[in-house]
């Protein structure tokens, strides 16, 4: 069995590597922290800013102000990570509800294709912003309605029967 190399990625004070199964090590002073976890800070509000990368004990290993802020391959590499770990459907569209009294079957597009929730009440919506909306299922599935103002005419209309 032959060993694939590293992928390795440099940053001013610290290296990123991943090793062949897929797990991020931070390599800093020539000392050698693995796996480490890129965690965001602020997921919903602000994705790109304030990202830390948890060593196996829980503790912060590097902070990362902004995303924007790396080079490129790095960037590519901490947004991969954090790709494999979080789930958050974004709805693109709402195209029917079963009812508008709950608990109500939804069914909608999402930015990762056509599926189903369960909203059991209208406190499982949250507004996070005038625009911004964060859905909860039965499931406790977290799906994020980016941009209300953006959704088509009538997954506004049904959405308005639940707000």
């Amino acid at each position: 069995m032959t060993s694939n190399p590293p992928e390795t990625r440099d940053h001013p004070g610290y290296r990123l590597e991943r090793d062949p199964f897929g797990r991020l090590a931070l390599v800093r002073n020539g000392q050698r922290i693995a796996p480490v976890v890129p965690v965001r800070s602020f997921p919903i509000a602000a994705p790109d800013e304030g990202i830390a990368l948890i060593d196996p004990q829980g503790r912060e290993a590097a902070w990362i102000e902004r995303l924007e802020d790396l080079p490129a391959d790095l960037r590519a590499l901490i947004a991969d990570a954090l790709a494999s770990r979080e789930f958050v459907p974004k709805i693109q569209r709402i195209r029917r509800v079963s009812t508008y009294a709950t608990p109500s079957i939804w069914q909608v597009d999402t930015d990762r294709g056509p599926t189903q929730l369960t909203l059991r009440a209208e406190e499982d919506i949250r507004r996070l912003s005038a625009e911004r909306l964060l859905i909860a299922d039965s499931h406790g599935t977290q799906f994020l309605i980016r941009d209300v103002s953006a959704l088509d005419k009538t997954s506004r209309r049904f959405l308005d029967h639940f707000l």
